[in-house]
């Protein structure tokens, strides 16, 4: 994910401070040693980067030992990833979410399976999959909340990693559990055991101990709806979205999925801002919405207008929208043309639309905003 912040000297700890020193964050020596941590990885990764010759690396690079950040929920790893991540002067790096890239893992070995070669009794899937991520150069992996709870991803991952590992790749990790505590009561749990020693071997496990809730305090008795199409309303979720990205104003970006690429009018520190007809009224679909779920921990959504007959299409997208935002927890800011409760002016989805008012009521109360991101992942294939 693109960040509004951009790293100053290639260093995340500097990039921290110009953002305590803008007032968009408070002073945190938890997230501070994290930030040293994260600019270790950073330093390595650039000191140990190979040569290429005629297009390809001259020899396999050496893999760089990573970091596996875990804390509680809102302390801000999210945060520090995106740092972390923009200041990397690398190309040969990826960011994604740890659920949808073990789903392309799935994706991938059925697809080798299904091949010529695939139905070879000595033919390796994982070698399969793992060849074409090594052949691009892949020097950095940065996975987001990292959650082991799939049987399937729990006896992959040890096979899985030490290809990549082997390959030259270095993993940074965010989880909300220490590696100790991945596929916990998992059914054939010490099959999964060699993955955990080889994640401490190959990462350093640092805690992020925060004491306080950042993203929670961003809502913390916030009226988060805004109804009517006035001046007023814009001013207020202006106000609402400097609130939540504290101060940042943020800056274009995209979401990708599938191959697609999905404008973001605005992104900034974990939060994304869009207008309805970005979302409601473009061809996106549960898999688009899903993936923005996933990026991004706070949303805010414009000009959100009655939907009659005519917005049929735009009525079924935003069911599908808010179903997506509400199963993973993200918070919503929004305005509306029309209160809630006459949103929804078509009969072919009021059905629909009543679980749909039903959770926006929820998702504006004090109790849905205090909790956190939920692991709604999306479904994997089998291994």
């Amino acid at each position: 994910m693109s960040s509004s912040t951009t790293a100053h000297k290639n260093s995340v700890l500097a990039a921290y401070h110009e953002l305590v020193a803008r007032g968009a964050l408070t002073p945190d020596p938890a997230q501070v040693d994290a930030a040293r941590e994260l600019d270790r990885v950073l330093s390595d990764l650039v000191s140990h980067k190979p040569r290429r010759v005629f297009g390809f690396f001259e020899k396999p690079a050496k893999s760089v030992r990573g970091l596996y950040l875990h804390g509680e929920v809102g302390r801000g790893k999210t945060m520090l990833m995106d740092l972390f991540f923009s200041a990397v002067p690398l190309r040969e790096k990826r960011r994604v979410h740890f659920h949808e890239f073990m789903d392309e893992v799935h994706a991938g070995i059925a697809a080798f399976r299904k091949s010529p070669r695939g139905k070879d009794d000595d033919a390796d899937p994982v070698a399969a999959v793992v060849k074409p991520i090594l052949k691009s150069g892949l020097r950095l992996l940065c996975l987001d909340e990292f959650h082991v709870h799939d049987i399937a991803n729990a006896m992959l991952l040890d096979r899985l990693f030490s290809k990549l590992f082997a390959g030259g790749v270095t993993l940074v990790a965010t989880s909300n559990v220490v590696p100790d505590g991945l596929y916990k009561d998992g059914l054939n749990r010490q099959l999964f055991l060699p993955f955990i020693a080889l994640l401490k071997e190959k990462t350093v496990v640092a805690d992020l101990p925060s004491q306080q809730d950042y993203r929670r305090l961003k809502f913390a008795g916030q009226q988060v709806y805004a109804f009517g199409s006035g001046p007023e309303v814009r001013i207020a979720m202006d106000k609402m979205w400097l609130r939540i990205t504290g101060g940042e104003p943020g800056s274009p970006g995209v979401v990708e999925s599938i191959g697609r690429q999905i404008p973001v009018p605005l992104m900034a520190m974990g939060a994304a801002r869009f207008g309805f007809s970005d979302l409601c009224e473009k061809p996106l679909g549960t898999r688009d919405f899903v993936r923005i779920a996933h990026q991004f921990d706070s949303l805010v959504l414009d000009d959100v207008q009655q939907m009659d007959r005519t917005r049929s299409d735009a009525a079924k997208r935003f069911i599908l929208l808010i179903d997506s935002l509400y199963d993973r927890g993200v918070k919503l800011a929004a305005s509306f043309a029309v209160p809630l409760e006459q949103l929804g002016a078509d009969d072919r989805t009021a059905f629909e639309f009543q679980r749909t008012l039903s959770r926006l009521t929820e998702m504006q109360s004090e109790e849905y905003l205090g909790k956190g991101l939920r692991d709604a992942a999306p479904a994997e294939s089998s291994q």
